[in-house]
């Protein structure tokens, strides 16, 4: 009989074990993922009754490689314009509620005696909620539709990515035993630099190369090129000093910009789940019942930390951000849980031989107490509000309702602003290009022209040269492009007070374009050739060059941002990108717990074939209609005489309590928007003193036209006007609410 290696039988074992436990914790309905941890502890050592696994290296190797994956799963399902989708609420919310757990962590482990870096790991574990639970939670008491669940979903694509920073930041600090806050300054920015230049980098070549092979590629060679990928970025993010977990991430980011991210997904999907199980599983098997026995307390008090802390922590957040107060509950007892993350954080440490073995202990017993604890918390989150209002003096009432609406009023944002953040970004982006070619170029290129050349005068000419033709073209655009925004020629032309200001940050980008150059020279040829030749050189390149540098960047320029936006052009989003909200806008009007949502037509529906006016939805039930898709046809905004068509898709603006009345009118089933609508924003435009539309009505505005859009409501003062008439007045600080296209409305806030 041939001799069977140990990892086989112990990958039986495990399969096995795992396989019948979560079948019972699918019956039961609770997540797989806790019984994947139970499997684990069944098949330790710790458990005297079943056999146990003979080598538990293999499996912590094969756990580690889970990890990867299930990390790299994550970066497909997030996208880097995830984050540019959330929402300030979203935003403000996360990080309030992280800064807060991470903190009451951090000295709730030094209260109870553990060491600064146990103390330092447990804030880290608590800071992300379980997207896995709250989904199937949201699902199962059917609230996903509701504008809070909106919130809660972005407010968990902040936490997802803040925790892979912490995860960064913790193993910097485990490895160099350092607290200082300048290394850590140094740390973050080391991070941000290199997350900018592999998204840069990742999004200009990337999706080419996946069309360019598109027709030789099926399923398998997908699967072994996308793996291949996620290995390479994370041997390149550990030989620049940061996790194996940040580089599958990042390149899982990557691909999400992609046309093929969708086909990636699914083709990972069975590895992801293999990997994935064995990384629970072994979480499972460094339970030690004793050690869960001996630290009971510390599990309670961390629970009630969790359940408390980010319940509060977040309704907080909300509140702050310009939630209304029942959002604001609802999102807050949503929260109030840990889940996958608090595992691979723990792991993290356990690797490294910072923390403590007790610390998995207390992990799995605070994830299993607030998993069953998140659907009676979500249930319970809208009588709780009604409590509270009973409860709290009206006074107080009063006040929380007025900065709810008062945080509405931010005004639209101005040219000023539009201006300086497109100034912003050609410095970033730019800076980050020119930095990245240095260190190219000091670190591999010039060491291997200095190892071959003897002549001196040769290497100055190369380390002269070479470098400067490299990052002329960004040199060029960090010194001289214009923002592509209208706003420069409007404040140029506007106003003679204004062209000082632009003036002076022309002239400073300018010397920070010849700062770059200086330091990039100095590093690679003398400072006589750099000062009297190198630069007044390039300076008169730039300049008689201006024109063709200019057609060549934007040729890269504009290759990057067909890339970008080649997916949700053509694909499908993420179910958590589409919950998470569309726009700032979105997020504003939340106060008014407006929001969209796409119902499909029924084909037995008996509103079939009736025009919107006969239907008159909008005046008996106070919704709008956004727009109807028909298949691949989108109809904007539609008007009076369109109808109603089997299986189209209709994006429904209304509030949850109209929703709930309006759903058994319509007699649909729910559908999650599909990405083609994308560009269907809610937005705001501000009539002030200059506005051609101060004294018209809306009819007269002509806004719906130059929008393709539906005014829905107007901020006027303390007054709310929903679903004006078309014959309603626009007036001085007005600000309009406009459903239509993103940027339209943009361009219309400019010559408003």
């Amino acid at each position: 009989m041939g001799h069977l290696p140990k990892l086989i039988e112990d990958l039986a074992l495990i399969l096995i074990v795992a396989a019948f436990v979560v079948l019972i914790f699918r019956k039961i309905k609770q997540p797989l993922v806790l019984g994947y941890i139970i499997a684990g502890f069944l098949v330790s050592p710790n458990f005297k009754i079943f056999p146990s696994i003979a080598d538990s290296e293999n499996i912590k190797t094969l756990a580690e490689i889970g990890v990867i994956f299930l990390l790299f799963s994550l970066g497909l399902e997030f996208s880097f314009k995830k984050l540019m989708n959330v929402g300030g609420s979203a935003s403000v919310t996360a990080f309030i509620e992280i800064i807060f757990i991470t903190v009451a962590g951090y000295f709730t482990g030094k209260l109870l005696g553990w060491s600064t870096m146990d103390s330092m790991f447990l804030g880290g574990m608590l800071a992300s909620s379980s997207t896995t639970i709250i989904i199937r939670a949201f699902d199962e008491l059917g609230v996903k539709t509701k504008n809070f669940a909106k919130t809660v979903f972005g407010v968990l694509v902040v936490e997802d990515i803040v925790v892979i920073l912490l995860m960064v930041l913790l193993s910097t600090i485990a490895v160099t035993k350092e607290f200082e806050g300048i290394q850590i300054l140094f740390t973050v920015a080391k991070l941000l630099f290199f997350l900018g230049l592999w998204f840069l980098l990742g999004i200009f070549l990337l999706p080419t190369f996946l069309k360019k092979i598109k027709h030789l590629v099926d399923e398998e060679i997908l699967l072994i090129l996308s793996i291949g990928l996620c290995l390479g970025m994370v041997l390149l993010a550990t030989n620049v000093g940061f996790s194996a977990e940040l580089g599958a991430f990042v390149m899982g980011s990557i691909i999400a910009e992609t046309t093929l991210a969708e086909k990636v997904e699914h083709t990972l999907k069975p590895v992801k789940d293999l990997f994935g199980a064995v990384f629970f599983v072994s979480v499972g098997m460094m339970i030690n019942y004793d050690a869960m026995i001996t630290y009971a307390w510390p599990i309670l008090i961390v629970t009630l930390l969790t359940l408390f802390g980010k319940m509060v922590s977040s309704t907080l957040g909300a509140l702050i951000s310009g939630q209304p107060l029942k959002q604001s509950v609802q999102v807050g007892m949503s929260m109030a849980q840990i889940g996958e993350f608090a595992f691979i954080v723990a792991t993290l440490g356990l690797s490294l031989g910072v923390i403590s073995d007790f610390l998995f202990p207390v992990a799995v017993g605070v994830s299993a107490i607030t998993t069953f604890t998140t659907p009676y918390l979500i249930k319970f989150s809208e009588p709780f509000y009604n409590w509270l209002v009973k409860v709290i003096p009206p006074k107080y009432l009063a006040k929380i309702n007025k900065y709810s609406a008062n945080t509405q009023s931010i005004q639209a944002e101005n040219s000023w602003q539009t201006i300086l953040k497109s100034y912003g970004r050609i410095i970033v982006i730019n800076g980050i290009i020119i930095i990245a070619v240095y260190l190219l170029f000091s670190n591999f290129i010039i060491p291997t022209i200095n190892e071959n050349l003897e002549s001196n005068d040769i290497k100055n000419i190369i380390g002269n040269a070479l470098p400067i033709l490299f990052i002329l073209p960004f040199l060029w655009a960090l010194m001289a492009k214009r923002p592509s925004s209208g706003s420069y020629k409007e404040l140029w032309t506007k106003t003679k007070y204004n062209r000082g200001p632009l003036l002076i940050i022309e002239i400073a980008r300018f010397v920070l374009g010849i700062a770059f150059l200086g330091f990039f020279l100095d590093r690679f040829a003398s400072t006589q050739i750099s000062f009297f030749i190198t630069i007044p050189v390039a300076l008169i390149l730039i300049i008689f060059f201006s024109k063709k540098l200019n057609r060549f960047y934007n040729r890269l320029e504009k290759r990057f941002i067909s890339n970008l936006n080649d997916r949700s052009e053509k694909s499908d989003p993420d179910a958590v990108t589409r919950l998470a909200g569309k726009t700032d806008g979105m997020s504003n009007l939340a106060a008014w717990d407006v929001h969209i949502i796409e119902l499909e037509v029924n084909p037995l529906a008996d509103y079939i074939g009736k025009n919107l006016n006969e239907l008159q939805w909008r005046e008996k039930y106070g919704i709008n209609i956004g727009y109807i898709r028909r298949g691949e046809k989108l109809i904007h905004t539609p008007d009076r005489n369109q109808i109603l068509m089997p299986y189209d898709k209709v994006g429904i603006i209304a509030t949850d309590d109209q929703f709930q009345i309006f759903k058994f009118i319509f007699d649909s089933r729910e559908l999650v928007p599909e990405q083609n609508t994308d560009h269907i924003k809610l937005g705001k435009i501000l009539i002030n003193h200059h506005s051609p539309a101060k004294g018209l009505s809306i009819r007269e505005s002509g806004i719906r036209d130059k929008t393709d859009g539906l005014v829905i409501a107007i901020r006027r003062g303390d007054e709310r006007i929903l679903n004006p008439d078309s014959s309603e007045i626009l007036q001085v600080d007005d600000i309009v609410w406009v459903v239509g296209n993103g940027k339209k409305i943009e361009k219309l806030n400019v010559e408003i």
